[in-house]
């Protein structure tokens, strides 16, 4: 049996195209804004670090995210290094490396 199409449906076809291409404006302005206002929630955290780069000149989003990545790497491993530190001070020294054979 072919699919046949109605004026009915047709018009609610376009009824959904107009409503989506009237909403995908605002939408895409609202996800902008939010990511403009983590941008700027990310810049203020980084304090220091951003305003040595160059007081003066706007950075890129991009840059943002990625001195955040950098300094988010960097603690992550300074919180590691004591646990590891531990753990090697706590082994004895004189033991023998494990060898499996």
């Amino acid at each position: 049996m072919v699919p046949t199409t109605t004026a009915a449906t047709t018009g609610s076809q376009e009824h959904l195209t107009l409503t989506h291409k009237l909403r995908k404006p605002l939408v895409e302005k609202l996800c902008r804004e939010r990511i403009n206002s983590s941008t700027e929630q990310l810049k203020s955290l980084l304090g220091p670090e951003f305003l040595k780069q160059q007081p003066d000149s706007r950075m890129e989003k991009a840059d943002i995210l990625e001195m955040t990545q950098q300094r988010t790497l960097f603690n992550h491993f300074n919180k590691l290094q004591p646990f590891s530190d531990n753990n090697l001070t706590e082994s004895p020294v004189n033991s023998a490396p494990w060898r499996p054979w």
